[in-house]
């Protein structure tokens, strides 16, 4: 491993004058901190903006440089923090030590598992810090130590503001199949000299490497093409309005070929068959019915759940349900009245299932109805409820994977609602590296289920369970007696309804 020189950078002097057009930004010797740059934004959320338009244009130059600059300095401290957290782990695997595994037996520690373990740490403290997903923080920690070590002419250009951290990251992303040397070259091609690149906008970046690589070695793009056919997938993710992206990654001539075929199936409905809808709402139609075996796209589909309140499912509310599909993860909400379409619509078709949900007034999750055959076991099914098919890990927006104990069993953690959470798999390992320790309890603004993790650095983040739809009324203890258990003085139902209809 290369060493990598420090950083030193002169952090400007900042009063918080009143006049801060005349401020002295005479800079100062010193290592960055988080000190200097909180009074440096300060300074900057309270200072006059110029006042005519020549000056305005040179200031959004020079904050664009600024922020690329931080990226820069952000990428050292990453691969600074990562290659001290690795020496630690190596130093703590050569001494004689063992540790639990999940299900509390011992096991050696060898430098892998260290290596690993503090990798997996330091990308959970890195994302925290961020406010960034782990999977987002990898990638940036991993770019940082391609522009340190492969490629310091693309570094410089960041450091001097002459590229962006998303055309940083192309110009990684573009050469990862190309050995070092011819990394290196076209690294050097490129952002050596700073007239390359000078106007040539994103798309044209990508056709530059792309161009150059072929040049270079064929050989490799041709293997990275067979490699992307490994790599071929459908995915998910929520779109505006109630609606939803699905993505399928296909070889070239089998992408063109299924989109031939839906266009084909369109145009043939729109001009022969006399259909009124548009030729893109056709083909989506088309694309569903055939993947589902559905007669009609707008039945409801199999396997598709969601977590509404009593008053928006059989009243007038308006509280937007929670989508879930069958496995648990979580889709993002529509509105009430979509959920109860879709409810009316299952059980027409004999396909809904309503289960009963218990929480508190304040939304904390505490009992569920008996369990269906559709359904693992019900205490699962209240975690994947209560996080409502998500990472509970802050700004992690993966898809729960793992149910964790936040207390591991192995320390004598119980296995019920209140020591469980909900997890992907990169942060439930990530919290079983050594310095992470976790703590579960009530959140006193809220009333929900909260966990707060300590990372090894000693900062803490809290993490509080997502609300539930609200109910049709809130109940009061008035009718409870006082001696009551806590559990059954405010229970109030949340409806949890399902279509679980099975296909043959």
């Amino acid at each position: 491993m290369r060493n990598i020189s420090p950083v030193r950078r002169s952090v400007p002097s900042v009063p918080l004058a009143t006049d801060t057009t005349q401020a002295d930004l005479t800079p100062v010797p010193g290592d960055v901190g988080a000190g200097p740059i909180a009074a440096l934004h300060a300074w900057l959320l309270t200072a006059a903006t110029p006042g005519d338009d020549p000056a305005r244009i040179d200031t959004l130059r020079a904050l664009e440089q600024i922020k690329a600059a931080c990226v820069a300095v952000q990428a050292h401290v990453l691969v600074e923090l990562h290659d001290d957290t690795l020496r630690a782990a190596r130093e703590h695997a050569a001494a004689p030590a063992r540790h639990h595994d999940s299900a509390g037996r011992q096991i050696p520690v060898t430098v892998k598992s260290a290596e690993r373990d503090a990798t997996a740490s330091t990308i959970q403290q890195a994302a925290h810090a961020l406010r960034l997903s782990p999977h987002r923080t990898r990638t940036l920690v991993g770019a940082a130590r391609i522009w340190h070590e492969e490629m310091p002419h693309t570094l410089a250009a960041l450091k001097e503001g002459r590229l962006s951290e998303e055309r940083a990251l192309l110009l990684v992303k573009e050469t990862a199949c190309l050995t070092l040397e011819d990394r290196g070259r076209i690294d050097a091609d490129l952002c050596a000299d700073p007239t390359v690149l000078d106007g040539v906008g994103t798309r044209r970046l990508v056709g530059l490497i792309k161009a150059r690589a072929n040049q270079i070695d064929p050989a490799a793009l041709v293997k990275r093409a067979a490699k992307a056919v490994s790599e071929r997938c459908v995915s998910i993710r929520p779109a505006p309005d109630a609606m939803a992206y699905v993505t399928a990654l296909l070889p070239m001539a089998q992408g063109v070929q299924v989109y031939a075929a839906l266009k084909i199936a369109a145009e043939s409905a729109r001009y022969t068959g006399g259909d009124e809808r548009s030729t893109g709402q056709i083909m989506a139609d088309t694309l569903v019915e055939r993947a589902t075996g559905q007669e009609h796209a707008a039945d409801v589909p199999v396997t598709v759940n969601l977590i509404v309140s009593d008053a928006a499912l059989l009243g007038e509310g308006h509280e937007p349900a929670v989508v879930l599909d069958g496995t648990g993860v979580g889709h993002g909400t529509v509105p009430a009245s979509v959920a109860r379409t879709l409810v009316a619509g299952a059980l027409d078709l004999d396909a809904a299932w309503l289960r009963a949900i218990y929480a508190t007034t304040n939304g904390d999750l505490i009992g569920t109805t008996s369990k269906r055959r559709f359904f693992a076991d019900g205490l699962a099914d209240l975690l994947r409820i209560r996080d409502q098919g998500t990472c509970r890990t802050s700004w992690c927006d993966a898809p729960i994977r793992h149910l964790d104990h936040v207390r591991p069993a192995a320390d004598g953690g119980e296995t019920g609602l209140a020591n469980g959470q909900g997890l992907c798999a990169a942060c439930n390992q990530a919290k079983e590296a050594c310095g992470w320790r976790s703590t579960a309890g009530t959140d006193p603004a809220s009333g929900r289920h909260v966990v707060v993790t300590t990372t090894p650095t000693g900062h803490s983040y809290r993490s509080v369970a997502p609300p539930p739809p609200r109910p049709a009324r809130q109940s009061t203890t008035r009718s409870v007696s006082r001696s009551a258990p806590r559990s059954t003085a405010i229970l109030r139902p949340v409806r949890y309804a399902g279509a679980v209809r099975h296909a043959a």
